[in-house]
């Protein structure tokens, strides 16, 4: 008899109001509970049973974590605000426009529509080994299928690996880190992080890609005030202009006072299982007017490090390629 993928395993539904109902059910089950946001990234763990979680919370009822609001000059996130909201939000737009930027490039109108923020910064990575139940290291496996001679890792990483060589799959992620956002995570107790230290890499867990543990909840995702009208520059280098993820991305804010840096944050991904700050990069073009030889020396200190899979090496000069021209945004 063929093996049907395409029908979910059994699985008990809650749908908590309330962020605490939902903090309490999570503690209560553990590994066996999953989180349900737009569920995007969910359904395709589900329908491959790949993931057969006991109980599913679906959060879409908990009204406190949806919707933008005004918060000491800046903004305050609902996790399960969608992306189209976002990417549509005036204040967004007018004052923050690199995250309605990324928002914007994130798949398709309806999957915008669907998904949020919160899932998008949270979902796993897209690595095909992986999402099609390979045992590999991320999986709980001892091996890299992604890393061996021939293997197809056109889509891998070239920082950042250990062991894993997977890539962070978020567009909004890297806005996030550079507009120093911070997230809001609930369990018996409320945490916060920087957005950049939200994500983790294989040496920290191999098997997760933010901090968020069994248990854990992202319910807000603050913006401060200090990066409002900025300058910016985002963009998304990927295989077709809709549904794919990237293959490298370049996010940066950038103070300015006359023609001059005054400070700077740049973040990329796609290139590491983690979205990357480029803090020496930032270091460097501080207090530059962003001419062409700071411009190339950009490029070339961010992909300082880089080591190239058999398939991908075509990352490197695109990820110089991508800091240079977001440095080069600004010059005067």
């Amino acid at each position: 008899m063929a093996n049907m993928k395409d029908m979910i395993a059994a699985f008990d539904l809650v749908q908590p109001t309330s962020i605490e109902d939902a903090v309490d059910i999570l503690k209560d089950n553990g590994e066996e509970a999953w989180v349900l946001a737009g569920g995007l990234d969910t359904f395709d763990w589900l329908k491959d049973r790949i993931k057969r979680p006991r109980i599913v919370v679906d959060l879409g009822a908990i009204e406190e974590i949806k919707g933008i609001r005004d918060e000491a000059g800046g903004l305050e996130i609902g996790a399960m605000t969608t992306l189209t909201e976002v990417a549509n939000h005036q204040r967004v737009r007018a004052e923050y426009s690199l995250l309605a930027n990324a928002a914007e490039h994130v798949a398709t109108p309806q999957i915008r529509n669907q998904g949020t923020l919160g899932g998008n910064v949270s979902q796993d990575t897209r690595c095909w080994y992986y999402r099609s139940g390979w045992p590999c290291y991320r999986a709980g496996g001892n091996v890299c299928y992604a890393s061996a001679p021939l293997a197809m890792n056109r889509e891998h990483c070239i920082l950042g690996r250990s062991r894993c060589v997977a890539v962070n799959p978020s567009d909004t992620a890297p806005a996030l880190i550079a507009l120093d956002a911070k997230m809001v995570v609930q369990s018996p107790r409320r945490r916060l992080y920087d957005a950049e230290d939200y994500f983790i890499g294989p040496s920290v867990d191999i098997m997760r890609m933010t901090v968020l543990e069994p248990g854990d909840l992202l319910t807000q995702i603050h913006i401060p005030a200090v990066w409002a009208n900025s300058s910016f520059y985002f963009e998304k280098i990927r295989d077709r202009g809709s549904w794919d993820f990237q293959l490298v991305s370049v996010a940066a804010a950038f103070r300015m006072s006359g023609g001059t840096i005054e400070e700077a944050r740049i973040a990329v991904n796609g290139v590491a299982p983690y979205p990357v700050r480029l803090d020496a990069v930032e270091r460097l073009v501080q207090g530059t007017s962003a001419d062409e030889a700071t411009q190339n020396a950009a490029g070339d200190l961010a992909i300082q490090g880089s080591r190239a899979l058999r398939h991908n090496d075509y990352k490197i000069p695109m990820m110089r390629n991508l800091v240079r021209r977001a440095v080069r945004s600004v010059a005067a």
